[in-house]
């Protein structure tokens, strides 16, 4: 800690005291006014709606400030557990919409800047998406901590101030093209910089062994390249119940700002080479990790968040209690929000011994007793492994760690399996083979207490498949906690229309009960009810036309059928099927086969990661459909299709509240849970999907007629694999039949050849994992039965009604809580601010 953040003194009590800031229009009238003309300084000269924005958000920061310091004094008061979630990702989203809502000012800020001649909508739109995610992770995180702090549970986010998002994604010529997203160019108004919190992060060096006067040997890891991880602090505020939590985000800096003798010299690029390299680590979300440097840099970002999390909570720990660790493991626990921070179990081994001097045995009955991991992955390849040699290079220290933990849990295991190698082989963290790896999920098992999935079918298939060993091991470690979103944004923010209609009807408790909007089944079919619930819709997807209209050019009909999928790109999320699907109605159309057909708007929406050529190439394909149909006069009004670019939170707030119809289409077997389904159901989509994730559930809650189901289950799936043939089923479907002719004949890309060869060979390949052309019929004919369902408007209100009444269940709140029982166990805390 430098000199200048030392405490030296204890101010008199009243400085810490602050004054509870007024909650009314003319205090916020008040407060705007003097942080826009005074803080910072604009007159009559200027307008500009930067500095609107900012003076707004630090009327609202302060109110969410003043709570937070309330909230972190209740807890160290009452000497409480305490849970810390650690992620890679946070996807916020905008902050200040959510911040008056929670503050309960949503209505008091609209007034007062009305008066003011402002307009609140225009302002909260001058803010940019927070670049801390990359798409469900990041955005199922940020619904956690939101509902923790409403549940009024000690909770902690810890996660890293990336300075650029993934990337912002433009559409040139239908390819995908990838801008820098400097999301912080404008500053964050949201955050506070503490750096008297500033941690030491260690990569490099070796390791040196010597025996102390006590006769103990200590471990010390020297000659290392360090990096200071700054602390800023983000208000997660609860539901209007005075409890604001905290994000903590590290940013990476330099030990010393540049080299003064390389800088003398005139070597002005080695002066800052330091500097820049460490700035690095922090500097963009998952950097392309198709290059080795990509690959170090992730570690060493991984690395770091670990690090300086546990440092700071151990730093926390030793202020109130000394060196003394006898009940830390039951005052603190630790959420690894999937493998990216899990080499937290090895970090946490090292600095209880190596800097707080616990034996191997103490410190792992720590370790062990207090981390718990989600795995949100039935790919193999998603679990993440890192190169030994890379792995000892970088950190040393870690690896010698994770060897020793492997050797005792190998002793283990061959106890329990006496003279099997194969299991042996088959758990052991360390992979052999030409090139050693290291299997983080592997490390986060073996130290972990709690290993749970994110939907009922995820969490079966990790013991019947990717963990079955594991769980054979410790089947009382594996558990089950389906996914939700946060009402909060996701309806009662983001959908005003429709929150009003069933406030109205039903009361507020929904706000943070969304079981209570079971109450809303009887109305299914009350006419006037389902005139408004229409009427509601309607006005969204008006919303969203005007989006698309801006964005793309492109007129959505707000009559027609409203068909959406947007999600990360990824073959097995299949937008492929999708646009095949799109391809089947252009050619219908095209041939004159428009009896019965209904209108329809599709809208794609999604980013590529920048490696992933295969998902690249289906965003071509998609924008290349689209151009064609949306140009093509014959197509008319039966059909328009987008590609949304740069889709994040803030277009999603637009999205979910107007969709008629949701895809979620994945191949069985292979979605973790999902949680746009839950976004979209609560909004009264209606979703097509398969048997796949919390599709399982979110049909067993809407019921059968429902939802539109097809597609083989992931058992059918399995057994397909053998002797599939999409050749075969091509030449025996004449619908799919002529959509591939004309893929092949390259009638989408008739300037461009061969453009989607590679396309067409992934998908009729016989070994395609993702058994695209197995689903094909299915799809079509559920998408048959979707339209026809839409064509009778009450009908389709009332299964739009029954599916927002019956998605209580997909609430973060349910999650959270079922966290807290089952893993966590904290007390809830109310810091009575309000």
């Amino acid at each position: 800690m430098s000199p200048r953040y030392a405490c030296t003194a204890s101010p008199a009590p009243d400085l810490y005291n602050t004054p509870k800031l007024g909650m009314e229009s003319a205090d916020l009238i008040r407060d705007f006014k003097r942080y826009y003309g005074t803080y910072l300084a604009q007159d009559k000269g200027c307008a500009s709606g930067h500095y609107l924005f900012t003076a707004l958000a630090f009327t609202l920061r302060d109110r969410l400030f003043n709570r937070m310091k309330h909230t972190k004094h209740t807890y160290a008061e009452s000497h409480c557990k305490q849970a810390y979630y650690l992620s890679m990702e946070f996807l916020m989203g905008r902050a200040m919409g959510n911040a008056a809502l929670n503050l309960g000012l949503d209505k008091e800020t609209e007034k007062a800047l009305h008066d003011l001649g402002l307009n609140f909508e225009e302002l909260i739109d001058m803010e940019h998406d927070a670049g801390l995610g990359n798409g469900g992770l990041g955005r199922l995180a940020a619904c956690f901590i939101d509902s923790c702090a409403t549940l009024q549970l000690p909770v902690t986010g810890y996660g890293l101030r990336y300075e650029y998002g993934m990337f912002k994604q433009s559409i040139k010529n239908g390819f995908q093209i990838e801008k820098p997203d400097h999301w912080l160019r404008d500053g964050n108004p949201w955050e506070l910089e503490r750096p008297e919190f500033t941690q030491r992060v260690k990569f490099g060096g070796h390791t040196e062994f010597h025996r102390e006067h006590d006769g103990e040997m200590r471990v010390y890891w020297v000659d290392t390249n360090d990096v200071l991880a700054v602390p800023y602090d983000m208000p997660v505020p609860g539901y209007q119940n005075g409890t604001v939590n905290k994000l903590r985000l590290w940013k990476a800096a330099a030990t010393d700002e540049f080299n003064l003798e390389d800088f003398n010299s005139g070597s002005y690029t080695e002066a800052v080479a330091a500097k820049n390299e460490a700035e690095n680590i922090s500097m963009v979300l998952y950097p392309n990790d198709a290059s080795e440097n990509g690959k170090e840099l992730r570690l060493r970002q991984q690395y770091f968040l670990a690090s300086a999390s546990l440092q700071d909570i151990l730093d926390y720990w030793v202020a109130n209690h000394g060196q003394n660790f006898d009940h830390f493991a039951d005052k603190n626990c630790f959420q690894l929000n999937d493998t990216h921070p899990t080499v937290a179990v090895a970090e946490l081994m090292r600095l209880l011994m190596d800097d707080h001097e616990l034996s191997w045995e103490q410190a792992w009955d720590i370790t062990s007793q207090t981390m718990a991991y989600t795995n949100h992955t039935l790919l193999p390849e998603a679990l993440e492994r890192w190169p030994v040699n890379m792995f000892g290079r970088l950190l040393p220290r870690i690896l010698e760690i994770i060897y020793e933990i492997n050797a005792r849990f190998l002793r283990e295991v061959a106890n329990h399996w006496p003279g099997d190698k194969k299991k042996l082989a088959s758990l052991s963290i360390i992979e052999e083979g030409p090139q050693q790896q290291v299997r983080m999920a592997h490390l986060a098992i073996v130290g972990s207490y709690s290993i749970n999935g994110v939907a009922a079918l995820h969490s079966e298939l990790l013991k019947k498949g990717l963990f079955h060993d594991f769980y054979q091991l410790w089947p009382h470690k594996f558990n089950n906690k389906t996914n939700g979103v946060t009402q909060r944004r996701w309806m009662a923010w983001c959908n005003p229309a429709l929150s009003e209609l069933v406030t109205e009807t039903i009361g507020d408790k929904w706000i943070t009960h969304l079981s209570e909007l079971k109450k809303l089944e009887p109305y299914a079919h009350d006419k006037t009810f389902q005139k408004k619930w229409h009427d509601a819709k309607l006005e969204n997807k008006k919303r969203l036309a005007d989006l698309v209209k801006e964005s793309c050019g492109v007129i959505f009909d707000p009559e027609a059928m409203f068909d959406i999928q947007v999600k990360r790109i990824h073959e097995y999320k299949r937008q492929l099927l999708n646009v095949l699907h799109v391809i089947h109605l252009y050619d219908r159309i095209k041939r004159g086969d428009t009896e019965g057909m209904t209108p329809r708007c599709v809208l794609f929406g999604g980013k590529a990661a920048p490696g992933y050529v295969m998902a690249k190439q289906i965003v071509k394909l998609i924008n290349n459909v689209a151009e064609l149909v949306n140009n093509d006069p014959e197509i008319g009004n039966w059909l328009k299709v987008v590609f949304l670019p740069n889709y994040q939170v803030s277009a999603m707030e637009v999205i979910c509240p107007a969709a008629d119809l949701s895809e979620q289409i994945s191949t069985a077997g292979k979605e973790a849970s999902g949680t746009g389904n839950m976004k979209f159901m609560m909004n009264g989509a209606i979703t097509i999907g398969t048997l796949d994730g919390a599709n399982i559930e979110i049909r067993e809650e809407a019921g059968d007629d429902n939802f539109f189901l097809f597609g083989l289950t992931e058992e059918e799936v399995v057994e397909a694999r053998h002797g599939y043939n999409p050749r075969f089923i091509i030449e025996n479907d004449p619908d799919l039949k002529r959509v591939v002719t004309l893929l092949e004949a390259g009638h989408f890309n008739q300037f461009e050849p061969g453009c989607f060869d590679d396309v067409i060979g992934a998908f009729t390949n016989p070994h395609d994992p993702w058994m695209t052309v197995a689903d094909f019929r299915s799809y079509v004919d559920a998408q048959q039965q979707a339209a026809e369902a839409y064509q009778d408007k009450e009908r389709w209100t009332a299964m739009s009604i029954i599916n927002s009444a019956n998605s209580g269940k997909f609430s973060t709140d349910r999650t959270m809580e079922e966290y807290n029982n089952e893993i966590w166990k904290l007390e809830k805390i109310n810091p009575s601010y309000d």
